[in-house]
C-alpha cells in the first residue's frame, strides 16, 4: 500500500458557522470535566491514602480502574455511537457519569470507591469517542478542523490546568470527596444545550453490534494491565506471563476477527496507513509519560516538600497552561511544516524536562518541578494536537467515532500504563528502600511501609524523633522511585519523537487529506 496521502480538493461550502464554533464550546465540556477529574484525583491522593488506608495495590487500582475499563470500553463505545448515534450516546454517558460521581464522592471505603471509578469508567467511555467523532463531522473542512481539533485537544490540557486550581480550592477547605462532585456543573449545560446544537450523526451502514468482540478487547486490556503491575509489584511470576499471555492471544484473535467479520469494529487497514498508526503510538508513548509524571509529581511535592494542595497545584499550572498554548500555536506551523519535523523538535523539549528530573535522582525542588513541567506540556501539548487530527484526517467520516475512538484508546491506555508502568516502578522502589522503625503497630509498619503517604499518616502518630525519622527515611526512598520512574518516562518521550520521525515523513505540509 502507497505511503502517502491522495490529496482531495475541498469546497469552501464545508465551512461552518459560528453555530459549529458553539457546538464545539459545548463538547468540550467533557473534555474538560475528564482531564480535571484525573488531575484533581491525583492530588487527592495524599488525602485519600490517610482517610482510606489504601494499601500500595489499592491506590493505584484506585488510579487505574477508570482509565482501565474507560479503556476496554472505548472501540466498543465508539462503534456503539456509529450505530445509534454518537449524540444519543454522549447523553446517555453523560447523565450516568453525573449520577456515579455523587456516589464516589461519598464513598466510605476504599472498595467502594473502587468500584465507583469502575462504573465511572462505563459511563466515561460514551463520552470521549462520542465528543471526537461529532467533532469530526461537525468540521468538514481540513483547516477548521485542524483547529477545532487544537482546541479539543487543548481543553485536555485546560481541564489539567483547572484541576490543580479547582481541586487545591476543594481540598483545602472540604473533604476529598468533594472533587468528584466537579462532575455535576461540567455535565448539567451539556445535558441542557447538546440536543439544540450539537447535531446528530451516526453510520448510514453500520451493521451488526459484535459482542465477541466487544469481548475480545476486554480480555486483552484487563490481563495486560494486571500482569504488568502485577510482575512490577510482586516480581515476574507464573501469574504475570500467564495475564500477559492470555493479553497477547486474545488481542492477535480480535485482530483476526476485524479482518473476518463484514463490519468490523476498527477498519484494521487504517493501521497500514504508517501516518495513521504513527500518530497513535506517538498518542499512546506521551500520554503514558505525561501522566505517570502526574503521578509521582503531586505526590513529591505535597508529601516530600510538604506544599498544600493549592499550591501544589500552582506550582505545575505554568506547565500545563504552556500545553494549552503549545497546542493551539502549532496550528499553523502544522498548515506549514511536516509532521515528521514539526513533533520529534516539540518532544525534544519534553525529554529535556524529563531528563532534568531524572539526572537528580527525584531530589528536585518544588522551582525545578515547575521548570521541568513547563518543556514537558510545551512538547506533548504541540505533538497531541498534530497526532489527533492525523488520526481523524485519515479516518472515513462514516467511521468516525470507531476511529476517534482507537485515538481515544491510545490516550486512556496511555492513562492506564502511565500510573501501572511508573507508579508501580514507583511503589517497589519505595517499598525496597523505606526503613520501618521498631515499635510500631502490625497495621502501622504495613501502613508505612506501603505509600508515603501512609508514612505521613503513621508519622503523626509517633513521638517526634520516631515520627521524623520515618518521614526521612520515606521521603529519601520516594524520591529514589522517582529518579529510576523518570528515566523511563525520559526514554518513552524519546521512542515517540523516533516514532514520528520514521512514520510521519511522507505526510507533507498542507496537504489536504482525503475526507
Amino acid at each position: 500500500m502507497s505511503t502517502t496521502v491522495p490529496a482531495v480538493t475541498e469546497s469552501t461550502d464545508a465551512r461552518v458557522g459560528i453555530r459549529g464554533w458553539v457546538a464545539l464550546a459545548v463538547l468540550m465540556l467533557p473534555v474538560l470535566l475528564v482531564s480535571v477529574d484525573n488531575t484533581v484525583l491525583n492530588f487527592a491522593l495524599p488525602a485519600v491514602s490517610e482517610d482510606l488506608t489504601p494499601t500500595g495495590a489499592q491506590l493505584l487500582w484506585m488510579i487505574d480502574i477508570y482509565p482501565l475499563v474507560l479503556a476496554g470500553l472505548l472501540v466498543s463505545m465508539g462503534s456503539l455511537g456509529d450505530r445509534i448515534g454518537r449524540r444519543k450516546l454522549l447523553l446517555i454517558g453523560s447523565a450516568g457519569f453525573g449520577v456515579v460521581s455523587v456516589v464516589a464522592a461519598f464513598a466510605s471505603s476504599i472498595e467502594l470507591l473502587i468500584t465507583a471509578r469502575a462504573i465511572l469508567g462505563f459511563f466515561g467511555a460514551m463520552l470521549m469517542p462520542s465528543t471526537l467523532s461529532l467533532l469530526r463531522n461537525i468540521f468538514q473542512d481540513r483547516n477548521q478542523r485542524r483547529l477545532a481539533v487544537a482546541v479539543w485537544a487543548s481543553g485536555f490540557a485546560a481541564g489539567s490546568a483547572l484541576g490543580p486550581i479547582i481541586g487545591g480550592v476543594l481540598l483545602e477547605h472540604l473533604w476529598w470527596g468533594s472533587v468528584f462532585l466537579i462532575a455535576v456543573p461540567f455535565l448539567a449545560p451539556l445535558l441542557i444545550l447538546s440536543p439544540f446544537l450539537v447535531p446528530e450523526s451516526r453510520d448510514p451502514h453500520p451493521g451488526r453490534l459484535d459482542v465477541v468482540s466487544i469481548g475480545l478487547s476486554l480480555v486483552t486490556m484487563f490481563p495486560l494491565v494486571y500482569g504488568i503491575k502485577h510482575a512490577a509489584t510482586e516480581g515476574i511470576d507464573v501469574l504475570s506471563i500467564l495475564c500477559i499471555l492470555i493479553a497477547v492471544a486474545s488481542g492477535v484473535a480480535f485482530v483476526r476477527r476485524q479482518f473476518r467479520v463484514e463490519t468490523p469494529m476498527i477498519d484494521m487497514a487504517l493501521f497500514r496507513i504508517p501516518q495513521f498508526s504513527g500518530a497513535i503510538v506517538v498518542n499512546l508513548f506521551s500520554v503514558i509519560a505525561l501522566v505517570g509524571g502526574l503521578f509521582f509529581v503531586t505526590q513529591h511535592l505535597q508529601l516530600v516538600l510538604a506544599l498544600s494542595p493549592l499550591t501544589a497545584g500552582f506550582t505545575l499550572l505554568p506547565g500545563l497552561v504552556t500545553m494549552i498554548v503549545a497546542g493551539l500555536v502549532v496550528v499553523p506551523i502544522a498548515a506549514r511544516v511536516r509532521p515528521s519535523i514539526v513533533v520529534p523538535v516539540a518532544l525534544l523539549f519534553s525529554a529535556g524536562g524529563y531528563g532534568a528530573i531524572a539526572l537528580t535522582g527525584g531530589d528536585v525542588s518544588a522551582f525545578g518541578i515547575g521548570a521541568c513541567f513547563v518543556a514537558l506540556g510545551l512538547g506533548i501539548g504541540a505533538a497531541e494536537t498534530v497526532s489527533n487530527e492525523l488520526v481523524l484526517a485519515h479516518a472515513p467520516a462514516a467511521k468516525a467515532g470507531a476511529a476517534s475512538a482507537v485515538s481515544e484508546t491510545a490516550y486512556e491506555l496511555g492513562a492506564v500504563l502511565g500510573t501501572a508502568i511508573l507508579g508501580t516502578i514507583l511503589t517497589a522502589s519505595y517499598r525496597n528502600a523505606v526503613v520501618v522503625p521498631d515499635g510500631l503497630t502490625a497495621e502501622q509498619a504495613h501502613a508505612a511501609s506501603e505509600t508515603l503517604g501512609g508514612a505521613v499518616s503513621v508519622a503523626g502518630q509517633l513521638p517526634a524523633s520516631a515520627g521524623d525519622a520515618l518521614l526521612d527515611s520515606a521521603r529519601v526512598a520516594f524520591d529514589s522511585g522517582v529518579g529510576l520512574a523518570a528515566w523511563v518516562g525520559f526514554g518513552l518521550i524519546v521512542a515517540a519523537g523516533i516514532v514520528a520521525l520514521v512514520s510521519l515523513r511522507h505526510v507533507p505540509e498542507g496537504v489536504k487529506t482525503a475526507q
